[in-house]
C-alpha cells in the first residue's frame, strides 16, 4: 500500500514537472485521464500476472471507455509514465515502457502482423513520443529519444536520437544533425522504386543517344562507363529525370 501511494505521488509530481498548464494537485488527481488509465493498469497488470485475465481485460475495457486510452493488461510500464491529452493512445500487450516516458494523444505502440511472442516495441527511459506517432513491431527506441508527431517508426532507434517522418528516419543523434543525402537512407519502398526507375530512364537515354549517333555514322557523344552509376547519387538521378 505504501508503494502504491508513493507511485501515485511520483505520477502527480511528474505531471506538474512536465505539463506547464497543470493546475492544482487536487485537479490533477481527479481530472487527468492519463493518470487514471495508468493507475488502472497497475491493477489490471497485477491481475494479468496472476492469470485472472478475464477480469484484467474487463477492467481495462472499462478504463478504455472512461478515459479513451487503451492499455493492454500485459504491457509492462515503468515509473512516472505521463500520458498527456491521451485520447486514442493504444499500448499493446507485449510493450515494455521504461521510466519517465511521455506519450501524447493518438500514440500507438503496436504490432505489425499476426506473429506471436514479443511483437510490440520496447521504449527506453526518458522518451517522448509526439501526437499521432506510430511505433510498430518488436523494435527498441533507446533512452532519451524523441519521436516527432505523426512519425511511423519501424526500425530500432539508438539512444539520444530524434526521429521524424514516414517512415521514421533519424535527424538528430547525440545532439548532432544527421543529414540525409541518399533517399535510400530513409528506407522508403516508394523511394526505392523511384530510384530504380530514374536509373533505368538514364540508361535508356544513353543507349538511345548511342544508337542514334551510330545510325547517323557519327561518333556518340555519350560515354557509357560501367562505373558511372556508382558515382551518381540517387538524388541526382531523381532531380535530373523528373524535374518539372
Amino acid at each position: 500500500m505504501i508503494s502504491f501511494f508513493k507511485s501515485v505521488h511520483e505520477d502527480i509530481t511528474a505531471v506538474v514537472e512536465s505539463d506547464p498548464a497543470a493546475p492544482s494537485y487536487v485537479q490533477i488527481l481527479l481530472l487527468y485521464s492519463g493518470l487514471h488509465a495508468v493507475w488502472t493498469h497497475h491493477l489490471t497488470h497485477w491481475l494479468w500476472m496472476r492469470n485472472a485475465r478475464f477480469f484484467a481485460r474487463f477492467l481495462s475495457q472499462v478504463s478504455r471507455f472512461l478515459t479513451g486510452i487503451e492499455i493492454h493488461p500485459g504491457a509492462e510500464i515503468g515509473r512516472r509514465l505521463f500520458i498527456d491529452h491521451g485520447t486514442g493512445v493504444v499500448i499493446g500487450e507485449t510493450t515494455i515502457i521504461g521510466n519517465d516516458v511521455t506519450l501524447y494523444q493518438g500514440v500507438t505502440l503496436g504490432g505489425t502482423g499476426k506473429e506471436r511472442g514479443k511483437r510490440h516495441p520496447t521504449i527506453g527511459n526518458n522518451v517522448s513520443i509526439g501526437s499521432g506517432a506510430r511505433v510498430l513491431g518488436n523494435i527498441t527506441v533507446g533512452d532519451n529519444c524523441r519521436v516527432g508527431a505523426g512519425s511511423v517508426v519501424l526500425r530500432n532507434v539508438p539512444a539520444n536520437s530524434t526521429i521524424v517522418g514516414v517512415p521514421g528516419h533519424i535527424v538528430l543523434r547525440e545532439g548532432k544533425r544527421v543529414v540525409i543525402t541518399d533517399p535510400k537512407d530513409i528506407s522508403d519502398p516508394l523511394s526505392d522504386v523511384i530510384i530504380r526507375l530514374a536509373t533505368e530512364v538514364r540508361d535508356l537515354r544513353e543507349q538511345f543517344q548511342k544508337h542514334t549517333h551510330e545510325a547517323l555514322g557519327a561518333e556518340p557523344n555519350v560515354s557509357i562507363d560501367a562505373e558511372a552509376p556508382a558515382r551518381i547519387s540517387p538524388a541526382d538521378l531523381f532531380v535530373e529525370d523528373f524535374q518539372i
